[in-house]
């Protein structure tokens, strides 16, 4: 649109411009508002995974339950309290104070359960539905982590590491202990049924990648021990009364934020495959499919607000019809 200041000396014949030149100029102007208007409103109405593709959602996971006091530390950021619903990012790490417990789980329900004065990190976590590229890896550094393991392990490569193994996660429910300090107990690794009795398969490989051996059965176990050399050893562990009444502890509390954590995956998967999206037959805006039009004019014979077509007036609640005039009799 010209200044005002222009049309006027349009108007008084100053600008090179005539005024037939400028009224057809001023005409095509108009006419072409409804379009800008249109295409304005279809800009801000566009869903949120076309508006910001910069920021697409590249959290990993989620906290599902959590009892006193737990942190994450991201990247170079000083270490932050974390809360339920907190999104989980990769190369997280995360840690649990005293007297308190983490639950997380991952976009392949995958979930971990930390006990108290345990520290974890998040090496690795790439999960597509359907993927033949899945992976994940997290290091155990010290404390009693639960896990039990779902799609990525069994479709893909799932890794737990410890100071002093690695172990390959065949699907199933385990409890890696890393104690700390002086004479403190040697580490283990558990394997224990999943909820629905079965059970899978946990293979123990040295930091180098030595083989060390498989737990295959229901409640078994290997301490890890210095052997001869001071190579690492992965030798057969009793799991004694008291330790087996303790881990039955924190399985139930493994298998709860497990339970509760799946249905938090699943409403994420939800939200992310609408990505901001209306259903099938709805538009963003508000604009209806096909035979609707914007702001609620109605197709072809409709009129905004409920008018009828032109050629038939509309009668009010309660009025009367109009009566016709009397026809002239003919003489």
């Amino acid at each position: 649109m010209l200044p005002w200041t222009a049309i006027k000396r349009v108007e008084n014949g100053q600008g090179a411009m005539k005024r037939r030149d400028f009224l057809t100029f001023l005409s095509g102007t108009v006419a072409s508002l409804p379009a800008i208007w249109l295409r304005s409103a279809r800009s801000q109405n566009q869903p949120p995974s076309s508006q910001a593709a910069a920021t697409a959602d590249t959290s990993i996971g989620q906290v599902a339950a959590l009892s006193g006091t737990a942190t994450v530390t991201r990247a170079s950021a000083a270490r932050a309290a974390l809360k339920v619903a907190d999104l989980i990012y990769e190369k997280d790490t995360l840690q649990t104070d005293v007297n308190s417990s983490l639950g997380v789980t991952f976009d392949d329900q995958t979930t971990f359960s930390l006990s108290a004065n345990t520290r974890i990190v998040i090496d690795k976590f790439v999960y597509q539905q359907g993927g033949s590229g899945n992976a994940a890896s997290f290091n155990v550094a010290s404390g009693t982590a639960a896990f039990v393991a779902s799609l990525v392990a069994k479709t893909g490569d799932m890794k737990i590491a410890t100071p002093q193994a690695t172990l390959g996660i065949r699907g199933t429910t385990g409890i890696v202990d890393v104690p700390q300090g002086a004479g403190a107990a040697a580490p283990t690794v558990k394997l224990y049924p999943d909820a629905d009795g079965h059970v899978g398969r946990i293979d123990v490989f040295d930091r180098q990648g030595g083989r060390l051996g498989a737990l295959t059965q229901g409640s078994s176990a290997f301490a890890f021990r210095a052997g001869p050399g001071g190579r690492i050893a992965a030798v057969p562990y009793q799991i004694p009364p008291q330790e087996a009444a303790r881990d039955r502890g924190v399985l139930q509390r493994l298998n709860v934020s497990h339970n509760i954590g799946r249905q938090m995956t699943i409403q994420r998967q939800q939200s992310r495959g609408r990505g901001g999206q209306r259903p099938n037959n709805q538009r963003p805006g508000g604009l209806r499919p096909n035979n609707r039009r914007p702001g609620g004019l109605q197709p072809n014979n409709r009129r905004p607000g409920g008018q009828q077509p032109f050629n038939r007036p509309q009668r009010l609640p309660g009025q009367q019809p109009r009566p016709r005039p009397p026809k002239e009799k003919k003489r």
